[in-house]
């Protein structure tokens, strides 16, 4: 159950590395840390992770491992993680290992926040095919263990689309249509809502509509975020909020929450880690919902990208690189570790993993969906591959939040808000001595 591709950040991200070496903190040698000599006495290890089942998992590697112990922090979601753990590399007191979203890698890399673990992680390099693997590797080096990949997909409660005798959307058209329908059956429904501050929601529908919003050939960078495809998907979501057909609202607040629990939102296109994000808000509707392949923008083309997907990076600041790299290997390839991901609904990066989720119950909230891993499996084999991230994504994601949000709340075109992020991302690209193009 291998992924078909992957997303090929570091081979875009090369030239950039390459430009910013000097602040990075890289060897100027291979690239591959020297192994640390073996740590003998108890070694306690600082882990930042968000997400269902780490505690679980840490739990378990402690009772695996009493020479290593570690300490388990949830430190916020992928970009509150990113943001803390950068300010504390800064400062000297960053944890020994911590969870990365892998478009986030490239800056932290730049950044000369995360070490090196060539030497210690060569022993696991075949547990995941070439294209996951290539998510935390680049030019020999590596720099975490992939943990989990969230292929796009429909995440739905099937319950009320029965109610309503409404039909899962096979097309971006037909989700249109359907939400319509909802509103006309139930007027205090909503097929979906529009989360201004998704990023990494809005990023994967633009890559599924054919955009790609960095590229980089012979030490020039393109920036697309408000190209062609990435226009027509706001352009098509700002035609449902005009038309009161979804809401525009945040996502995962006590008032949406509450809206989700009360069955009043019926779906969140999102990805495989959905289910398990929405079991922790509404358990009480667990074996309600379930999962469907991502409408298409063009029918017959069931490509979709991915949405987050994680890595356990070795911090720069750790003293125990050796163990942090012993932990993040058992995290991501033991088969007690990715048994938890998969009972939580998180679909494993490691080959062994993906395999194992064939004769696997389906997470809690899809309990009732027997086909939920065949459908994951689908959708990780219909992934994009090549999509690459650029060198500060973090600019990129903090401008569209801002620009969106403001859209909104404004009741201005969305598409505007694109030009602005792309301008800010444009402008901190060219501050930071990138080359780009049209500019």
């Amino acid at each position: 159950m291998g992924i078909r591709g992957g997303s090929s950040t570091f081979a875009a991200l090369g030239m950039a590395v390459l430009l910013t070496a000097c602040s990075s903190g890289t060897d100027a040698g291979d690239g591959a840390a020297a192994p640390q000599a073996a740590e003998t006495g108890p070694v306690t290890l600082q882990f930042w992770c968000w997400g269902a089942g780490k505690k679980e998992k840490v739990e378990a590697f402690n009772k695996a491992h009493p020479n290593i112990q570690v300490t388990h922090t949830d430190a916020g979601g992928g970009t509150d993680t990113a943001t803390k753990l950068l300010t504390a590399n800064r400062a000297g007191n960053a944890p020994d290992a911590a969870c990365l979203e892998y478009q986030t890698l490239p800056a932290m890399i730049v950044a000369g926040a995360l070490a090196d673990i060539s030497a210690q992680t060569g022993d696991v390099k075949a547990a995941f095919t070439p294209e996951v693997w290539s998510l935390t590797s680049f030019d020999g080096a590596v720099y975490g263990v992939p943990q989990d990949i969230g292929p796009m997909v429909f995440v739905y409660n099937r319950k009320r689309f029965d109610e309503l005798k409404i039909e899962v959307p096979k097309t971006w058209k037909e989700f249109a249509e359907v939400a319509a329908d909802v509103r006309k059956k139930d007027p205090d429904a909503y097929l979906a809502t529009f989360a201004p501050s998704e990023f990494g929601n809005f990023a994967g529908l633009a890559q599924q509509a054919g955009s790609s919003w960095w590229k980089v050939q012979d030490q020039t960078w393109t920036v697309g975020i408000a190209d062609g495809p990435s226009t027509q998907v706001a352009d098509y979501w700002q035609g449902l909020i005009d038309k009161g057909l979804v809401k525009a609202e945040p996502l995962l607040t006590p008032e949406w929450n509450s809206q989700l629990n009360k069955g009043n939102v019926l779906s969140w296109p999102s990805a495989l880690w959905g289910a398990g994000v929405l079991y922790g808000i509404a358990e009480k509707q667990a074996g309600d919902w379930a999962i469907a392949p991502l409408p298409q923008w063009t029918e017959g083309d069931d490509r979709v990208a991915f949405q987050g997907g994680s890595a356990i990076v070795v911090s720069k600041n750790s003293k125990h690189a050796q163990a942090a790299a012993t932990f993040a290997k058992w995290m991501n390839t033991d088969k007690t570790a990715y048994d938890i991901q998969i009972a939580e609904g998180e679909y494993p990066a490691a080959l062994a993993g993906q395999e194992a989720t064939s004769a696997s119950e389906p997470p809690k909230l899809v309990s009732g969906q027997k086909d939920y891993w065949q459908v994951a499996a689908k959708a990780a084999q219909s992934t994009i591959p090549h999509i690459s991230w650029g060198p500060n994504v973090s600019t990129a994601e903090s401008a569209f939040r801002d620009a969106t949000a403001a859209a909104v709340r404004d009741k201005t075109p969305l598409s505007e808000a694109l030009k602005k992020t792309q301008q800010a991302v444009v402008d901190d690209m060219k501050s930071t001595g990138f080359k780009v193009a049209g500019q």
